[in-house]
C-alpha cells in the first residue's frame, strides 16, 4: 500500500509495518528509493535550498527505477501542491517539478495536470505522527477551478516523500469525492 521497498521474498499473509492504520483512499503507491543518505540530501537541497540543478539527480533515480517508471506510464500524473503562499516563498512546487521530470523519463502518453489546489495553510508535518498529519490535513486540498477530470483515467499523484500516507491519501480523497475511478501515488523516496 504504502511503496515502502522491501528485500527477499514474503510467504503468506503479512502486512507492512509502516501500513498498519492506513486506510487509503488509493490503489497502490511506488517510490523510487528510501529517503536516507545522498537521497535525504537531494530532496532537502531540492525543497528548501532552491536546488533546482538536483533535478537532474531526481530523474536519473527515476531512470534507475524501471518499476517505478511502469507504475506511471500512461497516466496522468498529478503533483501534490503547495499553498500560495509557500509557492510564492519557494518560487516554485518540487512535486510539480518532479513531476515533469518523471512523465518525461516514463514517456509514452504520461501528462502532467495540475488538478488540485492547496486551500489550507497548514503547520509543516515534519515532526507530526500519522494522527497529527491527518488532523492537519483536514480540508486542505481541493480541486482546482476548472479542472478538467476525465473519470475512467488513471490518476497518479507525485509528492517528493512518502511518510505516513496523509498528504496523498487526502489529496486523493478529493479526487475520489470527483469521481475519479483509479488514483494511484509515486514519489520519490519513502522514509
Amino acid at each position: 500500500m504504502c511503496g515502502h521497498p522491501f528485500h527477499g521474498i514474503v510467504v503468506g499473509d503479512r502486512e507492512c509495518p509502516r501500513c498498519v492504520g492506513l486506510v487509503p483512499a488509493y490503489g497502490e503507491a511506488r517510490t523510487a528509493s528510501l529517503f536516507s543518505g545522498p537521497v535525504r540530501a537531494l530532496v532537502i537541497g531540492l525543497k528548501y535550498h532552491h536546488g533546482l540543478h538536483l533535478l537532474a539527480d531526481c530523474a536519473a533515480l527515476f531512470r534507475g527505477a524501471p518499476h517505478l517508471l511502469d507504475h506511471v506510464r500512461g497516466a496522468r500524473l498529478v503533483p501534490v501542491p503547495l499553498h500560495p503562499r509557500k509557492r510564492r516563498e519557494r518560487g516554485y512546487n518540487q512535486s510539480a517539478l518532479l513531476a515533469s521530470e518523471l512523465a518525461r523519463e516514463a514517456g509514452g502518453e504520461t501528462t502532467v495536470d495540475s488538478l488540485l489546489t492547496r486551500r489550507i495553510d497548514t503547520e509543516t508535518q515534519t515532526a507530526f505522527d500519522r494522527e497529527r498529519r491527518r488532523a492537519n490535513l483536514q480540508n486542505a486540498f481541493a480541486l482546482a477551478p476548472g479542472a478538467p477530470l476525465r473519470s475512467s483515467a488513471r490518476h497518479v499523484l507525485v509528492d517528493d516523500v512518502f511518510t505516513t500516507g496523509s498528504t496523498v491519501n487526502a489529496c486523493a480523497r478529493v479526487l475520489r469525492e470527483a469521481g475519479v475511478e483509479r488514483v494511484d501515488v509515486a514519489t520519490l523516496a519513502h522514509g
